[in-house]
């Protein structure tokens, strides 16, 4: 297997980190950034960076394009990272926010991963490894269109493992709970253009506890992990002879992916709810 991949969402958190420790490790990463700016930083570090938007299906082809070009029509592994959060009560989420956070979280997935499967089908291997979340397993409050993405991706991304079943390509989700990122920072700005919280029912609970939270600086989980553990498990799924189809990473997506399988629906709503 030609030790070559392709990843998204490298500007920060789990995409940075990937990049410079499977760089590290022999790989030939082709480190990707929705802008151009973040690719250039990365090429100043040692990385071989380039733009790759999941909302342009312009820049997805082009980055494929460019990816074969530069490593003899080949490409051992794909991981689909890039991903961003819009919070907010699931009543005052609006369409086009649920359809801009699609665009991105899934649809982008969908599309960059169809224009990768031909090429692993005619090389005769490949791995596809998809970044769900502990929020693909189980739902949290105030997270509902980010839930909604992961859940979809969990779907999407069972439902093509069984249909490359006869093909040589592995498909494998990778599962964070709490990981030392910029998401919640990132969000901020998708917040404040879809979230009318000022005309909500629920604006107090917005003005007295979720605003401050995505302000807070400071580590707001007791289980967070930095990101390096998140590339620990990408390297079993990638470097395991017989990967396994998923991987949990942190405490909370063992504790989640746990309760979910042994409590009743309605003791789980009534756990989740209390967090």
């Amino acid at each position: 297997m030609d030790k070559s991949i392709l990843i998204t969402g490298c500007s920060s958190g789990i995409g940075y980190d990937a990049a410079h420790g499977l760089t590290s490790r022999g790989w030939r990463v082709f480190a990707t950034c929705r802008n151009e700016v973040d690719c250039e930083r990365l090429r100043k570090e040692g990385l071989e960076s380039l733009k790759l938007d999941y909302d342009d299906s312009a820049s997805i082809k082009s980055a494929v394009k460019y990816v074969l070009e530069e490593n003899n029509g080949v490409l051992g592994a794909l991981f689909n990272n890039g991903a961003f959060a819009c919070p907010g009560a699931v009543e005052d989420i609006p369409r086009d926010a649920l359809r801009a956070i699609f665009e991105t979280n899934l649809f982008g997935y969908h599309e960059l991963t169809r224009e990768i499967i031909p090429i692993m089908r005619s090389q005769g291997y490949g791995r596809i490894i998809n970044c769900s979340s502990v929020l693909g397993i189980v739902p949290l409050k105030w997270r509902g269109a980010y839930n909604a993405t992961k859940f979809a991706l969990e779907g999407l991304t069972q439902t093509l493992r069984l249909e490359m079943r006869d093909s040589p390509v592995d498909v494998i989700v990778l599962n964070p709970g709490p990981i030392t990122s910029k998401i919640r920072e990132n969000s901020i700005p998708h917040f404040e253009r879809w979230i009318d919280w000022e005309n909500s029912v629920r604006a107090e609970h917005y003005k007295t506890t979720l605003i401050g939270r995505l302000r807070q600086k400071n580590n707001l989980n007791t289980f967070e992990l930095p990101a390096a553990a998140v590339t620990q498990k990408l390297l079993l799924a990638l470097e395991s002879q017989k990967p396994a189809t998923s991987y949990y990473i942190t405490k909370p997506t063992y504790f989640m992916a746990l309760m979910r399988r042994i409590l009743p629906i309605s003791w789980l709503e009534r756990l989740l709810a209390a967090i």
